[in-house]
């Protein structure tokens, strides 16, 4: 086995990834295999080794989990659940970040269950998301905590009586209940988990994940990444967006350890990512979206006089939003001097109905932007043009599609296939694409379902890919150039700021409740490109009877309204004229080109 494919402990537990590919060195993941396949095969090679380890900072201890403990406490939990669930019901994770949660997680698709990674309801902004997706889901369970169970039980209760699920404490559960468990039989092709993630309607839409797509997804990442056969993995990601989660898998399917940290825990002190990434022998490897590249190098360096060293960082996936090359050199120039290659930060693409990871760039390659003219690029062309051209436009390369995954550029006018240097709707095809919208045929169809209707004859990237495969549209735009993805919009109007996705008409429909100077829905939302990172600006039509009311107070109840109900700063509202912002012919919001005017100047 080629040991730098494989992803292994720092033990005797080992994944051969030749077991997964096919004899022409595609990945096939063979019938049977599933998410916890491995785990009794942890339990019993690694046993008192590390497994899951989180760092509470608030307690200012670690919590961690060895193999044979995490056997325990599934056996104990998947047994508890098994009394009151039925295969295929879900059970929905709302325990706060912790070694609990993938306690919950790997539980709950071991008993049967189809898992539902979410959050406990405190989190600020989201309460009216998480009652959309339960009454999407409807778990017959819910997992949390002791110390969360107030809550939870409050939210709980404010749900229908016939829609109310059965609440459960993960670390409730004595150990003693999981003596007679009996693993559930599952399939490979079965969903194990619904990623829920942002659609274009203001009710969230589960991704069917099956064992099939995540298993494919995790050895897709191995191989792009470069991962080798002593890798530990670092981790404040929610456990419940599709990074994050993705991350706990590693372990799960080879036998390595991660060690985790709230999300909080990172934004007050990034320093403690940064320190926990060096603080082993042991090469080391995470994932983290732009905003937290930004946030480090501003406020991440180690206090005067503690050692830092990062030579045993191998890989920094940068994804989940727009990678800008400000934020990369920005974090390079910080740590460069604690040893970090600067070859390890890896800009990358991928998306929840992909499970996650679509592509990044080579192993030992460094990050780079190219400049496309702008004027080019608006018109669906990309044209090379040198730095300092008046019209240039960075443009940061996310490297190869993975292995066994295909990623063709489509015109969505004809969904003909185009070639390299044309920019068009990004469509996906592979064993790890999701299998559709959970309960939403008709969704389902539109976005999983596509066929492209001709391929290039020369340099067709659906090449490898059968003549009947079916294609998931990602609503994202982009384009080839020597080989290397580049993504250059969104067709979609979903807003992705910090790593959040956001939605444009919640957010305008909270600007539009903020003042009765605003007139309703007579409002757009939309992101634009600022410093280093991606800005939210607010054009907001005057009501009736306030053209001249004073701009400054609406402004600032608009802001507060947004920071308070989306935790989302608002870089610029723009109070115009009733009729001022385009609208399609059939009268709907024209988000883009109002983008487009407000860009320009000319709205």
């Amino acid at each position: 086995m080629n040991r730098e494919a494989g992803l292994v402990a720092a033990g005797t537990a080992e994944m051969n990834i030749e077991d997964y590919l096919d004899r022409d060195g595609g990945i096939a993941i063979p019938d049977g295999l599933t998410l916890t396949s491995f785990l009794d095969r942890n339990i019993a090679e690694l046993g008192d080794g590390p497994a899951y380890r989180y760092l509470d900072f608030d307690r200012e201890c670690a919590v961690e989990l060895s193999w044979r403990q995490m056997g325990e406490r599934l056996r104990a939990v998947g047994a508890r659940l098994q009394q009151v669930t039925r295969p295929g019901d879900r059970v929905a994770i709302l325990t706060p970040q912790g070694v609990d949660y993938v306690v919950g997680f790997f539980a709950a698709v071991q008993a049967g269950a189809i898992a539902v990674p979410l959050f406990a309801p405190e989190l600020p902004g989201h309460a009216e998301r998480l009652e959309a997706v339960l009454a999407d889901a409807r778990p017959t369970v819910v997992l949390t905590t002791t110390a969360a169970a107030p809550p939870v039980r409050e939210f709980l209760r404010t749900l229908p009586r016939d829609r109310r699920p059965r609440m459960i404490a993960v670390d409730a559960v004595p150990d003693a209940i999981g003596a007679g468990f009996v693993p559930a039989q599952l399939r490979t092709d079965a969903v194990a988990y619904l990623q829920y993630t942002s659609g274009s309607t203001r009710t969230p839409a589960g991704v069917e994940i099956t064992h099939r797509s995540a298993c494919t997804n995790v050895v897709q990442m191995i191989l792009s990444v470069g991962l080798d056969s002593n890798i530990r993995s670092v981790s404040w990601l929610p456990l419940f967006h599709d990074m994050g989660l993705l991350m706990i898998m590693f372990p799960a399917l080879a036998g390595g350890h991660i060690t985790l940290m709230s999300p909080l825990a990172f934004v007050r002190r990034p320093y403690r990512w940064i320190k926990e990434l060096g603080d082993s022998d042991l090469r080391t490897f995470a994932a983290a979206p732009n905003f937290a590249f930004e946030l480090a190098a501003q406020r991440g360096r180690p206090p005067a006089g503690e050692a830092l060293d990062l030579t045993n960082v191998a890989g920094l996936i940068n994804g989940s939003e727009p990678v800008s090359i400000t934020s990369v050199e920005k974090f390079t120039a910080a740590f460069a001097p604690y040893g970090l290659n600067p070859a390890a930060i890896k800009p990358s693409y991928g998306m929840a109905e992909a499970t996650l990871f679509v592509s990044t760039t080579a192993h030992d390659a460094l990050p780079e932007a190219i400049h496309l003219d702008r004027d080019e690029l608006s018109a669906g062309r990309a044209v090379r043009v040198a730095a300092d051209h008046p019209n240039a436009v960075a443009q940061v390369s996310c490297g190869k599609v993975s292995r066994s995954q295909w990623a063709v550029i489509v015109d969505t006018a004809t969904d003909a296939e185009l070639p390299d240097g044309r920019v068009g709707e990004i469509w996906l095809h592979g064993d790890n694409i999701g299998h559709g919208y959970w309960g939403r045929p008709n969704d389902t169809e539109l976005t999983f379902r596509n066929k492209v209707q001709s391929r290039l004859l020369h340099g067709s990237h659906a090449e490898g890919s059968p003549e009947s495969a079916l294609w998931m549209r990602t609503g994202d735009l982009g384009v080839y150039l020597d080989g290397e993805l580049y993504i250059t919009g969104r067709i979609k109007d979903l807003i992705i700021v910090d790593g959040r996705n956001h939605y444009p008409q919640d957010v305008e429909a909270t600007v539009a409740e903020a003042s009765k100077a605003v007139r309703a829905g007579y409002v757009a939302a939309f992101s634009v490109p600022g410093d280093g990172r991606e800005e939210v600006v607010v054009v907001a039509e005057r009501a009736m009877g306030a053209g001249r009311a004073e701009a400054a107070p609406i402004q600032e109840a608009i802001r507060a309204a947004v920071s308070r109900s989306h935790a989302l700063p608002i870089a610029d509202v723009k109070l115009v004229a009733a009729g001022a912002i385009p609208r399609t012919t059939s009268g709907k919001l024209a988000r883009r080109a109002c983008r487009a005017k407000y860009l320009d100047g000319t709205l």
